[in-house]
């Protein structure tokens, strides 16, 4: 496990856990995760937070068996992107059969613990 803090990566992390996640809002309504310093669409210095939705709805998935080292020991495990409002979040799905988990499926967003390197990291949550 590492001690060293990622600036806005952590922050974000630390949000989720707290049940106050969010994402940076350029001017022009587009979404990013931190760490975003410019918004990739304008340019603007701009952001805003603004709350993620407490729900996404996963629009792909794939089930690793064979992970790279920093991962080996989650192997086997499904990574899913779900999209919360104007964001797309990556992360593991957790509490689901790997075969059970569909596109449209609706997710809470949670923070875990990786069984590899103790690092925390993202991970979806089934809402039924």
């Amino acid at each position: 496990m590492s001690d060293a803090r990622n600036e806005g990566f952590d922050d974000f992390l630390d949000a989720v856990e707290e049940g106050e996640a969010y994402y940076l809002a350029g001017p022009e309504g587009d979404g990013s995760l931190p760490p975003r310093r410019i918004d990739p669409a304008t340019g603007s210095r701009e952001l805003t937070e603004e709350p993620l939705p407490d729900t996404g709805e996963v629009v792909t998935h794939t089930q690793t068996h064979v992970a790279s080292p920093g991962f080996a020991d989650d192997a086997p495990f499904v990574v899913a992107v779900a999209e919360f409002g104007p964001v797309k979040v990556t992360g593991q799905m957790r509490d689901v059969d790997a075969g059970d988990v569909e596109i449209g499926q609706e997710v809470e967003l949670g923070v875990e613990r990786s069984e590899t390197n103790d690092e925390r990291l993202v991970v979806f949550y089934p809402t039924e």
